[in-house]
């Protein structure tokens, strides 16, 4: 039953991935983080490295999530790739060192830096002006110096907690005037490059000297990957009709009611 399982949660990814710029980090680290530890007796090697483990196979499964949605977004006309273009370098390079910083991080603590970094996003989305309500203005490219200022940080805490950096990206887009539907849009190729340059540092960089098992490249569970990956493309199949249907008001609405129950899946997972 694993597997199918898997598969259920990577079309739920699907949709969201499509949908909100999120899914494939938010769905995949808490579900693997969960079945890993129920699957493996604690203190077993790969019950001490659960986190980066979920982390791995998560910004593998967003190489897939993200290309598809963006090839979907395309084709939509959803997509501005001049808010694009200055952001994804700096994202690239942070998401290199944050994977690094990942492999030697403890499991844990992992774990409760993605928690708190859902609740700070929740409550910066919900009390800081700018995000459930924007101005007609459209919105505005970043420029070089600023895009290099806040792509690196969004990448290394995206590749460090296995995210995607949409929940970073989109805050960003709304506060420079981006609709929820442009907003989610931009999420899925800025997520890629995090995505690509993270899973390089994952599978290449040798595991530590534990066996974690069959099935692993470095931290990486391809098999959990791709059954998530099947998933996530029929997800996005489906939720392909809703595309620019949702009002901006309802978009936003759906997007942070998405980060809560994430948020309370992580407290209770572990406990």
């Amino acid at each position: 039953m694993l597997y199918p399982l898997l598969g259920v949660f990577g079309l739920c990814a699907g949709v969201t991935t499509l949908l909100f710029g999120f899914g494939g980090g938010f769905f995949a680290v808490p579900l693997l983080y969960a079945l890993l530890l129920n699957r493996h007796a604690a203190g077993s090697p790969v019950a001490l490295h659960a986190m980066q483990i979920a982390v791995a196979t998560s910004a593998m499964l967003m190489i897939f999530s993200s290309a598809l949605a963006t090839w979907r977004h395309q084709r939509a006309g959803t997509l501005r790739w001049d808010l694009v273009r200055p952001l994804a370098p700096a994202i690239a390079l942070g998401a290199m060192a944050g994977a690094w910083a990942g492999l030697y991080l403890d499991s844990t603590w992992l774990r409760w830096l993605f928690i708190g970094y859902l609740l700070l996003s929740l409550l910066d989305a919900w009390l800081r002006p700018g995000f459930m309500r924007v101005g007609n203005q459209g919105p505005v490219p970043l420029g070089k110096a600023a895009a290099a200022l806040v792509g690196l940080p969004i990448g290394a805490l995206a590749a460090l907690l296995g995210v995607g950096g949409s929940v970073m990206t989109v805050p960003l887009m709304r506060r420079r005037g981006a609709s929820m539907g442009i907003a989610t849009a931009m999420a899925n190729p800025l997520s890629l490059p995090m995505a690509l340059a993270a899973t390089l540092v994952y599978a290449l960089v040798p595991a530590p000297e534990a066996n974690l098992g069959a099935g692993l490249l470095g931290y990486i569970d391809l098999r959990a990957a791709l059954a998530m990956a099947a998933g996530a493309w029929l997800g996005m199949h489906l939720a392909a009709p809703l595309l620019g249907r949702l009002s901006d008001t309802l978009h936003a609405r759906a997007y942070l009611a998405l980060l809560a129950c994430v948020l309370v899946v992580m407290l209770v997972t572990g406990l």
